[in-house]
């Protein structure tokens, strides 16, 4: 059984994320088969973590091309699920306790559908905003430094430019 469909609700039109997103589902669904069948599930799971930090670590880049604050919602929600991952696999491999296995499994399929859906979103909005073109890195309004002239004013006009929300409700941000 899988442990998340690949549907229209997951699309954000964005095709470099959206096939990204994809590519996580796959994995996902591959590391649930693997437990499903009674397998070694931990070998599809470091698949499934490799792909999330590469996908993770791109939207970090978006987020920083595009004017994002450094500890905003959205990264601190990756370093969190990063962490956890990296936790199940160190329990499998220096402690011999798969049980983390299987929790993860549902936890990361209840978790993505909420994150695409407010702050990968959210993400490209802003990247559509800032007239962002992932492909190249090329940003049309890109968040400009303030310099040493008129400090104060340049950062006032910096601040209002970054991005310190995640498109969550629920952290207030």
């Amino acid at each position: 059984m899988s442990a998340l469909a690949w549907t229209d609700e997951l699309v954000l039109n964005q095709p470099e994320l959206d096939h990204t997103h994809e590519e996580f589902v796959t994995l996902l669904n591959r590391y649930a088969d693997a437990l499903d069948r009674g397998e070694d599930a931990l070998p599809a799971f470091k698949e499934l973590l490799a792909h999330t930090e590469e996908h993770f670590a791109m939207e970090e880049r978006w987020m920083a091309a595009t004017g994002f604050e450094p500890e905003n919602c959205h990264s601190s929600q990756h370093a969190m699920v990063l962490n956890v991952m990296r936790e199940v696999v160190r329990y499998a491999e220096d402690l011999g306790d798969r049980e983390p296995l299987s929790i993860v499994r549902t936890e990361l399929s209840q978790w993505f559908p909420g994150h695409a859906e407010m702050m990968d979103a959210a993400l490209v909005y802003t990247m559509e905003q800032r007239g962002f073109d992932p492909k190249t890195g090329e940003c049309r309004d890109p968040i400009r430094a303030a310099g040493n002239a008129d400090a104060k004013a340049e950062e006032a006009e910096l601040a209002e430019q970054t991005v310190s929300a995640c498109g969550s409700t629920s952290c207030g941000h």
